[in-house]
């Protein structure tokens, strides 16, 4: 099992002073028999998906299945576009970039899973914002997706990434510590730098429950994709800073898989507590049920 221990991974790109891509990329390259080449070649599709949601849900206003959501990534990029936010504009358009992504994923349109569906919008998000600052080339983008599979990895090899079994912050949480950990190293910082940025990126989701609204990946998850975006670059700046994380990255990692197994069930993913469970939730989740009822009706 590659990855276990983020110490481990990080204290290995030290010793061999590597970038954490290029571990990733070797271990990669002896566990599938695969060239470097085709790796990147691979990853980089992955990333060519990814732009494509962003562009998609930030230039035309894409609507869920369930007709619940869409079109906030198209509006909050033409907010930005005006320049009166109180955010600096180019620094709002990751959210908008993250509620993109998650909105063509509320649409069933094509995403990239990281490290869930649900949590689709974040990586992308802060990737798709370095490239269109024009600070780094897309080579770089696609390696740094290298980065955030040995992060993610180490997550759900020592914890979890499931919102079933421990809450949104297992997928949110995780979501913005890969992120947030991803681009201290795109941006030079050292592993150590890296880890802080996974722990501070880490705990300020610890608690998040998981609370879809009818059960469907749109209510809050979307919203929290938009908002954990930018957390994940205020946690990349404050590492690359020099604040670090005081509990070690991987005791914050460890926490939040108990903090998980100490949630209720009607908080993991089962669409019965937190917001999913008040009148609105509750109204909604009728509305929807009733719709699909009356539409199965039409069709048979």
């Amino acid at each position: 099992m590659a990855f276990s221990s983020l110490n481990e991974l990080l204290t290995r790109a030290t010793t061999e002073q590597k970038k954490v891509y290029e571990i990733m990329l070797e271990t990669e390259e002896n566990q599938t028999g695969e060239t470097r080449t085709q790796l990147m070649t691979k990853m980089a599709f992955q990333f060519d998906v990814m732009e494509e949601a962003v562009r998609k849900g930030t230039y035309t206003e894409v609507e869920s299945k369930s007709g619940l959501t869409g079109g906030d990534g198209y509006r909050v990029q033409q907010y930005a576009e005006r320049g009166h936010s109180f955010v600096a504009p180019e620094t709002l358009t990751v959210i908008a970039n993250a509620l993109a992504v998650s909105e063509v994923n509320a649409s069933m349109g094509r995403i990239v899973a990281t490290p869930t569906a649900g949590s689709a919008g974040i990586l992308p998000a802060v990737l798709v914002h370095c490239l269109d600052s024009g600070r780094f080339a897309r080579n770089e983008l696609v390696e740094a997706l290298f980065t955030a599979s040995a992060l993610g990895l180490v997550i759900a090899n020592s914890s979890s990434i499931s919102g079933a079994e421990g809450g949104c912050q297992a997928e949110i949480g995780s979501a913005t510590a890969m992120a947030a950990g991803t681009l201290v190293e795109l941006a030079g910082g050292s592993p150590e730098q890296v880890g802080n940025a996974v722990g501070l990126a880490m705990k300020n989701s610890l608690g998040l429950v998981c609370d879809p609204v009818a059960g469907l990946v749109e209510i809050p998850c979307i919203i929290r994709n938009g908002l954990h975006a930018l957390t994940a670059e205020a946690a990349a700046d404050m590492a690359l800073a020099g604040v670090k994380s005081i509990i070690p990255p991987d005791e914050v990692i460890k926490v939040m898989h108990e903090v998980g197994q100490n949630m209720p069930v009607s908080l993991r993913e089962t669409g019965i507590g937190g917001l999913a469970g008040t009148p609105t939730g509750e109204r909604i989740k009728k509305e929807i049920f009733g719709y699909s009822q009356r539409m199965e009706g039409i069709s048979e």
